[in-house]
């Protein structure tokens, strides 16, 4: 899924389960040593991924541990990003990259009340022109994604009212996709103002992605 909406020079691997052959280096290991098995599972298969795909990009198998605010810590000279719901995992990596963003979720309609408090008003409006069931969930998504981009860039958080999202369809079918971008509100020295990517609902799962290039 991934491969359908990132740049071609980014090296993704995603899974739609959890092997039980999964080796992962001490030091991961101990990372969810004492999680519960629903964690553990998700974060094995996770860096599973990572490590999957920063061997497509050519990068040796190193431990890929926890960073700032808990994101991966990428080996030096590689951006990346991590996502996980239930019955997907996937990694993207890259050289030549600023950041990556990326995030599934089930295409299942959002809990009472968190549209309201991820969505403004006109965002909220524009989702019922998505010829897509329950696209609240796709907002979200790209919310996460959003977050996971402008975090390395920035070190800072990023409330999701803090991201205008505009979304726009493809026309061709059967799957649906498009593209999205979001105008940032918070402002500093450096920090971008606006993200562009790609999102994609297939199979009970939406996949939004972003990959922001070094300039030039």
């Amino acid at each position: 899924m991934l491969d359908e909406i990132l740049p071609s020079w980014v090296a993704t691997a995603e899974l739609f389960g959890d092997p039980p052959d999964i080796t992962l280096f001490p030091e991961e290991e101990a990372l969810v040593s004492d999680s519960a098995d629903k964690r553990r599972r998700e974060f094995r298969t996770s860096r599973h991924c990572a490590h999957l795909a920063l061997r497509r990009l050519g990068v040796a198998p190193r431990p890929v541990l926890r960073g700032d605010r808990g994101a991966p810590a990428w080996p030096p000279g590689v951006a990346g990003s991590i996502t996980h719901c239930a019955g997907y995992r996937a990694a993207a990596v890259a050289h030549g990259a600023l950041s990556i963003g990326i995030d599934a979720e089930p295409h299942l309609p959002m809990p009472r009340g968190v549209l309201e408090r991820t969505a403004t008003p006109a965002e909220a409006a524009a989702l019922d022109l998505l010829d897509i069931p329950d696209p609240g969930r796709l907002l979200f998504s790209a919310k996460e994604a959003i977050y996971k981009a402008w975090h390395p860039l920035t070190g800072q958080w990023l409330g999701f009212l803090d991201a205008t999202v505009t979304f726009t369809a493809s026309p061709h079918p059967p799957a649906a996709s498009g593209t999205f971008a979001a105008e940032i509100a918070v402002h500093g020295p450096g920090w971008p103002t606006r993200f562009e990517g790609r999102w994609l609902v297939s199979g009970g799962l939406i996949v939004t992605a972003i990959a922001v290039p070094v300039r030039g």
